[in-house]
């Protein structure tokens, strides 16, 4: 590869870029990614989590980079373009997200629109704006970059290259969220993964068993990540701040209708200071209370781990419970929310399904491992279940001590 330049990066020291990559990323498609931070309202907790889509789109360039020569010269890449081809892709697999990430994504999906997820809108823009514009200059076809990107290749393994529990994508953000956050639980051992990947005959990504320990080691400091770092309770408080203020926003901005030109123009700040110098109203209220750091209180939690999505535990029914609690009590209820979410401890699959195996390969056999049987992983694999109710000060107390007994285990 022909690169011209290189950016120097706190997790993976120098980044090396060619001159189709130099110019997409100078783009201002590309740049708007500066302002929309990786982590959402995680800088209110931690201070150091300024760090952007930017940084991250162009850390997982690289490590896709080095996968696609690690198998290149094992013989499962047969030419050498596809290697650019792979980078283009994952340098472009966060185009598409809008003002803090996935809560923006909420808001669209809230409101039904036609275009529910980043990857959809990054299809968008990959296919027509400047971006576009810049693959055909160089000889690249767009429309096969953003198969690759948001995981529809026919090539199985090009997708999971960049998504999934083998993925540039979070072998990037794991360690990138960990640095920036200043916690330690992300750091991982991504050149020993790398460097163990393979294809099986099925057309997908799986590692020689050798690597077993580094896989074991990156989905535990995801599991403990999402624990400590991105369900932590004062960072949920910024982000349901945000999300409400955004969904009652809507009906003067009109987020969920905005053309492509005017979606990238909305930026993580732009976007507040526009609710903001909205006429006076809850979304207002709860967007200044966030640029103020005027948090919401956390006044009941629970964390449930269940091993399926089909698990006793209905959060919609625990969701009732709470909600004709509050109802009971005599207590201004406008500023109450319940804060109900599910993630699967595992990464998902590029179709989006929940991780169940791992593709081995040991000597000359290969052979597909249930994670019921990797005791350390089988451990922690199932979903996340995260109920919290936040409110103001001015509610505090007398929610607190109303919600305290409540057991959302019990069938009564």
């Amino acid at each position: 590869m022909n690169f011209v330049g290189e950016i120097t990066d706190p997790i993976h020291k120098y980044i090396r870029i060619t001159e189709v990559e130099k110019e997409l990323i100078d783009s201002h498609v590309f740049q708007r990614l500066r302002k929309i931070r990786q982590l959402a309202g995680a800088h209110l907790v931690y201070p150091g989590a300024h760090h952007t889509r930017f940084e991250h789109s162009l850390g997982t360039m690289h490590l896709t980079g080095l996968a696609a020569q690690s198998l290149l010269d094992k013989g499962y890449i047969v030419k050498n373009d596809q290697i650019e081809i792979l980078r283009l892709a994952a340098l472009l697999h966060d185009i598409g997200h809008g003002p803090f990430s996935h809560l923006f994504e909420e808001v669209l999906l809230v409101k039904n629109t036609h275009a529910t997820s980043h990857e959809n809108i990054g299809k968008k823009i990959i296919r027509e704006t400047i971006i576009h514009d810049i693959l055909a200059k160089y000889g690249y076809d767009s429309n096969y970059i953003a198969t690759i990107s948001f995981g529809e290749s026919a090539v199985i393994f090009y997708n999971e290259l960049i998504s999934g529990a083998l993925s540039s994508d979070i072998m990037d953000y794991l360690p990138r969220d960990s640095f920036f956050t200043g916690v330690e639980y992300g750091k991982i051992d991504y050149y020993r993964l790398i460097s163990s990947l393979e294809v099986l005959s099925n057309g997908h990504l799986g590692i020689n068993k050798s690597a077993i320990n580094s896989l074991e080691s990156m989905l535990i400091s995801r599991y403990q990540m999402f624990k400590a770092v991105y369900f932590h309770k004062t960072v949920r408080s910024a982000e349901v701040m945000l999300l409400h203020s955004l969904l009652e926003a809507d009906s003067q901005m009109h987020f969920s209708s905005l053309s492509i030109d005017d979606y990238i123009e909305y930026t993580d700040e732009s976007i507040i200071d526009a609710i903001c110098s909205l006429k006076s109203g809850r979304a207002v209220k709860l967007a200044k209370d966030y640029k103020y750091r005027q948090l919401l209180k956390c006044v009941y939690e629970k964390f449930l781990q269940n091993k399926n999505k089909t698990d006793d535990i209905d959060l919609t029914k625990k969701q009732n419970i709470l909600k004709n609690k509050i109802k009971s009590l005599d207590i201004q209820n406008d500023l109450i929310f319940i804060d109900v979410s599910r993630t699967p401890s595992m990464p998902l699959t590029p179709t989006k399904q929940e991780l169940n195996s791992i593709l081995l390969v040991d000597k000359d056999s290969e052979f597909e491992t249930p994670i019921s049987e990797i005791p350390l992983i089988d451990s922690i694999s199932g979903f996340l279940d995260m109920i919290r109710v936040y409110t103001t000060d001015i509610n505090r107390d007398k929610l607190e001590k109303a919600l305290k007994n409540i057991d959302l285990l019990s069938d009564d």
